[in-house]
């Protein structure tokens, strides 16, 4: 009988979280994609808008998911919304935060400000209502999807391409 591969996972928060589900669903190796509300523990314990992406580094390794959400939220920016939107990667394992610590030395870099993106142990979870599960890929044209998710979309497009998910990446970005 054939093995099938365990998926990593990884916790993701810094901005709405509709939209870091929309850009997550986008890729390749990322099999699912759970929308909502994350806590580390101490000073960080109170939930912040989050995902967790369930992936396959075969296909896609940490340090892309990495390097995509540093651009694709405000993470060189603190601002008063920190609260709930905290820019965060959430760990699962003791090997996950030294790994993603190289991760993001490497692509400070590229980045003109420091990145102020938190490395924090998940802790709990709570899933978003129904409603707003698959927000975008259920809702494109609306306003809110145009006009903050559209743009990330299009950043994945210019830099990202060789990851994105054709079946699932929305066709008016081809």
């Amino acid at each position: 009988m054939e093995k099938t591969t365990e998926l990593n996972r990884i916790g993701l928060g810094g901005g709405c979280h509709w939209c870091t589900e929309a850009v997550y669903q986008s890729l390749l190796g990322v099999q699912f994609v759970e929308q909502g509300f994350i806590a580390a523990i101490n000073d960080e314990d109170s939930y912040s808008e989050a995902v967790i992406v369930h992936f396959d580094p075969r296909i896609i390794p940490l340090e892309i998911l990495i390097e995509i959400h540093l651009y694709t939220h405000e993470s060189t920016t603190e601002h008063s919304m920190r609260d709930k939107y905290r820019s965060a990667i959430y760990t699962y394992s003791d090997t996950q935060p030294i790994e993603i610590q190289l991760i993001i030395r490497k692509l400070q870099q590229n980045f003109s400000k420091p990145i102020i993106t938190k490395i924090l142990p998940f802790h709990k979870f709570r899933l978003s209502i129904e409603k707003f599960q698959n927000y975008y890929y259920s809702n494109p044209d609306k306003p809110f999807c145009k006009n903050y998710i559209n743009p990330k979309l299009h950043l994945l497009q210019k830099k990202f391409s060789t990851v994105i998910n054709a079946d699932k990446f929305s066709s008016r970005f081809n």
